[in-house]
């Protein structure tokens, strides 16, 4: 494919502008506060929203937090996607820059009666880190109907030109004859066998409707050159209704989970676990500890001292409920308290939630510094912020009143 004069160009210029930090202004985190910086703002730069978080820590160690850039609150309309990268364990950033589909245009919307065929909606962005190759690898969807891969080998300073893989997609035809698909969001996996794994989910209604759904994955084994069809485990069903945005992570024995978000009335999240990420999965089943408002959560695996080392999983810790408190079977749930949750285990316990933002909170992308340090990224009100998890608040027992509203706030910075 032939690289577009303006992806060029843009190139040029950031090389000749150089890396130039953002500042920020910090302020000392209270005592058991967590401290949030404030990397997109809705209303700057020309776009009413930033949403999608995602974040990924490469191999040398820079921190790379991407997003949409939209026009107007809804998933549909003119979207970019931003990045910012850091350089210094997110502690100061470089520029928003946009990355993704420069070149000829793709417009068609077809959620906008009017208006829409003029229109380039750039979504659900994924980054994988190549730890083999050093490569970042990252994939992004144009009008929820194709699909694009481009990859960085100077550490997310630059980016190759776009290949279309939407032809990976074709086999999921023979199950669900899609009309929607879309990657993510948040961050792929690298499976210790070098295997690329990507979540997915497609949905086959009227052109445009994000339902009905179903999801499952897609993966390369030879470092993103070829792109291949998965298995769809997590199908529309009376029990399991629409599974759509869903977060991977691989166990300590190399079985890899798949933890969905769905409309089901279990209001849980719906999980399924395969030998190798593709296939073989194994017959979905609702996780009793992790609730589900509708909302995409987040999930890692991280070193620790027990053998298995430990899940973090991250989403709003809410759910709808009744005059009564008694919780409402099926009902998007508010979307605030955003809070982690941590197994020890391989996911079959967790421990009890620990508040990260107990006000409006929605998406977010979890990320795992060298220093042992988390990084989540995530979407309040109109902002897309990070918050950094020492190891010492990791290790901190939740606070009782952790149910529903408490624990550590976060401080602005």
């Amino acid at each position: 494919m032939r690289l577009p004069l303006l992806f060029t160009r843009f190139c040029a210029t950031l090389l000749a502008v150089g890396f130039l930090l953002a500042s920020s202004s910090k302020v000392p985190a209270a005592e058991g506060a967590l401290e949030k910086n404030d990397l997109f703002k809705g209303g700057e730069n020309g776009f009413v929203l930033y949403r999608i978080p995602g974040i990924v820590v490469t191999s040398k160690g820079s921190v790379l937090a991407y997003c949409e850039a939209r026009s107007e609150y809804s998933d549909w309309g003119e979207i970019q996607i931003h990045l910012r990268r850091s350089l210094d364990s997110g502690k100061t950033w470089d520029t928003a820059r946009q990355i993704a589909h420069f070149g000829e245009r793709l417009p068609g919307n077809p959620r906008k009666p009017v208006g829409g065929e003029n229109e380039q909606t750039v979504n659900n962005p994924v980054a994988i880190v190549d730890h083999q190759t050093g490569v970042i690898h990252f994939l992004y969807c144009v009008n929820y109907a194709r699909c694009f891969y481009m990859k960085s080998e100077d550490d997310g300073v630059t980016f190759s030109t776009p290949v279309e893989i939407t032809q990976a997609f074709e086999p999921f035809r023979a199950t669900c004859n899609w009309t929607v698909l879309a990657t993510g969001p948040g961050h792929g996996l690298q499976l210790q066998n070098g295997r690329l794994v990507v979540p997915i989910w497609l949905a086959y209604g009227k052109e445009g409707a994000h339902a009905p759904s179903v999801s499952g994955t897609i993966y390369s084994d030879d470092h993103g050159l070829s792109w291949h069809a998965g298995e769809l485990p997590l199908l529309n069903t009376p029990e399991w209704k629409n599974p759509n945005e869903t977060a991977l992570v691989e166990l300590s024995d190399g079985r890899v989970m798949l933890n969905a978000r769905s409309a089901s009335a279990a209001n849980r999240r719906l999980v399924t676990l395969s030998p190798n990420g593709a296939t073989d999965w194994s017959t979905p089943s609702f996780d009793p500890a992790l609730f589900d408002p509708r909302c995409m959560g987040s999930l890692i695996r991280i070193p620790s001292s027990t053998p298995r080392g430990r899940l973090l999983f991250c989403n709003p810790y809410s759910l709808k409920r009744d005059a009564n408190g008694q919780e409402i079977p099926g009902v998007s749930g508010p979307r605030k308290n955003l809070s982690l949750r941590i197994s020890e285990d391989d996911g079959k316990t967790w421990a009890p939630p620990k508040t990260i933002e107990e006000d409006s909170s929605a998406y977010s992308d979890l990320a795992l510094l060298p220093d042992g340090t988390v990084l989540c990224f995530y979407e309040r009100q109109k902002l897309l912020s990070l918050v950094r998890l020492p190891l010492a608040w990791l290790n901190e027992p939740a606070p009782a009143q952790a149910t529903g509203n408490g624990g550590s706030k976060a401080v602005e910075k």
